[in-house]
């Protein structure tokens, strides 16, 4: 964060000094936590309530780790500076808004915000790897999208930060245009429309009408960068005054892809924008991550940077993300693709067609999946889908994890034309000791799961991974 005085940071929250003698303590350029195992010497932590539990109770071990101001909602025992606020979720958002605005008065920040069902951390990570070649660049770790992880990732700006990557995730209606709020984007990426999460929107429409608000407010100066594959998304070129830049698989969009080829070594493709063609090779598996290439792609020509150098650095990307179409050599010749940090119904399937496509003639697919969550209504039916599509890949062996997930194993039975076998198991114990007893050399193992399920762990286990 840049520096700051007490006084500074008080009126930005809107907040009110516990002590005044410290109005005009300066504090320097630090981060701000939510987290008190992650506060640092200097550093400001925001005592938030939560569904479980009260960052207000660890504000003692936050300071003892060197926080240097405490934002809170009530008057705390600890002996630093302290700013009273109505309410920390509020209070990070303003701090955020003020932070950026004055970096932005200050220099050249370009804010590129990304949304969708699936692939906003790939695409995430993409345009890190892009733009932090043209100038300091602030993104998101891992997948911090909600309403306090996408303001703690815009507090990272310096005076000196070019560019800043948002991830903006949704739970419901409001919550894109809330985080967008904050940082008004120069450019706005809608991925796609999915079931991701359906549970909680209800259905398709509704979220694409979440996902929509990436773009409505957009200023005319705006660039939307939308997916043209996905016709939910494509419509919303029409909801929005900022001008589109397109991408997809298909030659009417702005930027396009053809000649994929998914193999072991990665992911190549031909890229097209105009007359120009340029050959890329992503050492990222999946034949979906290049539609997230699109994106990024897109979206640095909308900053004006050169298409060469963004495929360039593209192709320099060992792995998507920890966890995330992962590719690791386990003992006794066993490869093992981990990619359960999330999973939703188009990300299972994309997966599977990449576990399809780069098991050799002499290799068998092994398929471990556990629950995709927060499904709602349409659990059953989509756990189903995934049942039969295994048997329409022919994937060789499944393991089925948790009676969540019992339907992919249930509807992968049922399909007489199918000679592969599938287990079902209630634990992930149970699924090593399956897998332990059964892998062989030349085995290629998909695991995939949402987050929630565990199924990462396991995949770490039967590559050997430690940590």
């Amino acid at each position: 964060m840049i520096e700051l005085s007490i006084a500074e940071i008080a009126t930005a929250v809107g907040g009110t000094l516990v002590d005044e003698s410290t109005a005009d303590r300066r504090l320097p350029a630090v981060a701000v936590q939510t987290d008190s195992r992650l506060s640092t010497a200097g550093s400001i932590f925001v005592a938030l309530r939560g569904e479980s539990t009260d960052g207000h109770l660890f504000a003692h071990s936050a300071v003892a780790n060197g926080a240097a101001l405490v934002i809170a909602e009530r008057p705390l025992d600890v002996d630093v500076a302290q700013i009273i606020v109505d309410d920390g979720v509020h209070a990070l958002h303003a701090l955020a808004r003020a932070v950026v605005a004055h970096v932005r008065a200050r220099g050249d920040l370009k804010v590129v915000a990304v949304t969708g069902s699936n692939g906003k951390t790939t695409t995430k990570n993409m345009l890190r790897s892009i733009l932090e070649r043209e100038g300091e660049t602030v993104a998101p770790q891992g997948s911090f999208n909600n309403d306090v992880g996408a303001p703690i990732t815009m507090l990272g700006v310096t005076d000196h930060s070019k560019f800043l990557v948002v991830e903006m995730g949704a739970d419901g209606i409001g919550d894109i245009a809330r985080l967008q709020s904050i940082v008004m984007p120069d450019v706005g990426i809608v991925l796609m429309v999915g079931l991701a999460h359906v549970g909680k929107f209800g259905d398709a429409a509704t979220i694409a009408r979440a996902k929509s608000e990436m773009v409505t407010a957009l200023p005319s100066h705006a660039t939307a960068v939308l997916n043209y594959d996905d016709g939910r998304v494509k419509a919303m070129g029409q909801q929005t005054e900022a001008s589109v830049s397109s991408f997809g698989l298909d030659f009417s969009a702005d930027v396009w892809a053809d000649e994929i080829e998914a193999t072991a070594r990665g992911t190549a493709f031909d890229l097209h924008i105009g007359d120009t063609v340029i050959p890329v090779q992503l050492r990222i598996l999946g034949e979906h991550h290049v539609t997230n290439a699109l994106a990024a792609i897109t979206a640095a020509r909308a900053l004006g940077i050169d298409p060469q150098r963004s495929a360039a650095a593209l192709e320099s990307i060992e792995r998507a993300e920890r966890w995330r179409m992962e590719l690791l050599n386990g003992p006794g010749g066993v490869t093992v693709i981990n990619d359960a940090y999330n999973a939703s119904p188009d990300s299972m399937a994309a997966a599977l067609k990449t576990l399809v496509q780069i098991v050799g003639p002499e290799n068998r697919s092994v398929a471990v999946l556990g629950e995709i969550a927060e499904l709602g209504e349409y659990a059953n039916e989509e756990h189903d889908r995934i049942g039969r599509l295994i048997v329409r890949l022919n994937v060789q062996k499944l393991i089925v994890v948790g009676h969540a997930a019992r339907h992919i194993h249930n509807a992968a039975g049922l399909e007489g034309s199918w000679d592969g076998e599938s287990v079902l198991v209630d634990s992930i114990e149970e699924a090593y000791a399956v897998l332990r007893e059964e892998l062989r050399e030349g085995d290629v193992v998909l695991v995939k799961s949402s987050n929630s399920a565990g199924l990462r762990h396991l995949g770490d286990r039967i590559a050997g991974v430690t940590a």
